[in-house]
């Protein structure tokens, strides 16, 4: 192990080997293969393509109901809870935009790559990628769905016929079956920009609503619940609510395996630009949103701020629109690293040979899979705060810390050792408290 210092911690022993920085070992049907695959297929990406996909990628519908977790919070607590939650996520980020392309002629372009490096083992990291990704998309499909009806429900009047929701999330399920063809990260930059630009639009309608409409009369800053259980109960409910409010990490490695990487100018770098635009859009969206909702309406807030805006109902039924843009582009982001993997194993599992009408039918029927689920299930987005807190915990707050101390071995008591272990166990906890609240 060498002793020259990255960052936070030491060089992991890789870098100190003779192997030429550029030396590619794929045979040529492997390269083949990357070359189609949908996260190694384009390497042509900008930094602001970095932005824009973090940014559908962490900021989502559930921005609106950060109101409604400060109420459950208190102002002490959810101040505390979201500034904690913005700065340890940014450091459990830029640990992973790091160690992309820590070892020397090798890029781990996927989040399991990157754990199966640090002897994590495939599946730990596979299985909880995946109950995030595809339970994302189906939280995606049936939002989309319950926008639509509410942006029907707002500009038709009383006389209009009433739609049932399968119909409505069917309709955003059709544009899903085209938008999933596009074959990369590189060609949805134009859904991702939209749905960035979306984003920050809906936020700022709802705490400038917010300070338009001035504190409430009487208003009462209190905790919702009267009893002890239902205090504990909703604390722990806010609590999940907003630390994994703020996840896009497992879709981070394989947005940066889409921007191109010299000697000079490795890939870290304008991902990393890309980053703190993102999370400069998160601060301002989600901040805002929390605090100025809560101060406006305090715990009689709704659990969507919208609802307890009403009005201008035009207002209302253009920022529910937007929203329905955002989540088109956030769930397309979301999706392609799962169809990566089921890619994957089809053409180099089942020799499956790679080509669009392969393209055609696996992402038509991972459309249609979420499509079902969610006019199955459409209480499936009440139980996104359980599954969340076994998931994002993990992937999000202390799996890339697990990653950085086997590979980098920092020393003991060393910043860097405190600032992962205080992750690791701040990540534990959200684990373990987090689903209480939400299976409640």
């Amino acid at each position: 192990m060498g002793t020259r210092v990255a960052a936070m911690g030491t060089r992991p022993a890789e870098n100190h080997t003779s192997v030429p920085p550029k030396q590619d070992w794929r045979t040529v049907e492997e390269r083949k293969i990357d070359d189609w695959l949908p996260v190694t297929a384009s390497r042509n990406g900008k930094w602001w393509y970095s932005a824009f996909h973090n940014v559908t990628a962490m900021v989502g519908a559930g921005v609106l109901t950060l109101s409604y977790a400060m109420s459950e919070l208190g102002w002490g607590p959810g101040v505390a809870v979201m500034t904690l939650s913005w700065i340890m996520t940014l450091y459990t980020l830029w640990q992973m935009v790091e160690m992309h392309e820590m070892v020397p002629g090798k890029r781990f372009d996927r989040y399991h790559e990157l754990g199966q490096y640090a002897t994590l083992g495939l599946w730990i990291v596979v299985l909880q990628q995946l109950v995030v990704e595809i339970s994302m998309d189906i939280v995606y499909m049936i939002t989309g769905g319950k926008l639509l009806k509410k942006f029907h429900d707002l500009v038709c009047d009383s006389s209009c016929k009433d739609i049932k929701l399968s119909y409505f999330i069917m309709i955003f399920a059709s544009a899903q079956f085209v938008i999933s063809q596009l074959p990369n990260f590189d060609s949805i930059a134009t859904i991702s920009l939209a749905a960035a630009l979306m984003s920050i639009c809906y936020s700022t309608i709802a705490w400038g609503a917010s300070v338009d409409k001035g504190k409430a009369d009487n208003v009462d800053y209190s905790l919702q619940a009267s009893t002890t259980s239902g205090m504990v109960f909703d604390f722990l409910g806010g609590l999940g609510q907003m630390a994994f409010s703020i996840s896009g990490h497992n879709v981070v490695l394989e947005i940066q395996a889409s921007i191109p990487s010299t000697e000079e100018t490795p890939s870290k770098k304008p991902m990393w630009k890309g980053v703190i635009v993102a999370y400069t859009i998160v601060l301002l969206c989600y901040f805002p949103v929390a605090f100025v909702g809560y101060w406006a309406f305090g715990n009689s807030v709704d659990d969507n701020i919208l609802i307890t805006l009403n009005t201008p109902k035009w207002l209302i039924a253009a920022a529910n629109m937007m929203v329905v843009v955002h989540v088109i582009g956030s769930y397309q982001v979301y999706a392609m690293p799962v169809l990566d993997m089921m890619e994957m194993v089809l053409v180099r599992k089942m020799r499956f040979s790679p080509g669009w009408k392969l393209h055609l039918v696996s992402r038509s029927l991972f459309v249609a899979f979420t499509m079902f689920v969610g006019i199955t299930f459409p209480f499936f987005g009440g139980l996104i705060r359980f599954f969340s807190g076994l998931a994002f915990a993990p992937t999000t707050y202390f799996l890339p810390c697990i990653i950085w101390l086997t590979v980098y071995k920092p020393r003991v008591f060393s910043l860097s050792w405190c600032a992962n272990w205080f992750c690791i166990v701040g990540g534990v906890l959200l684990m373990v408290l987090g689903p209480i609240g939400g299976l409640r």
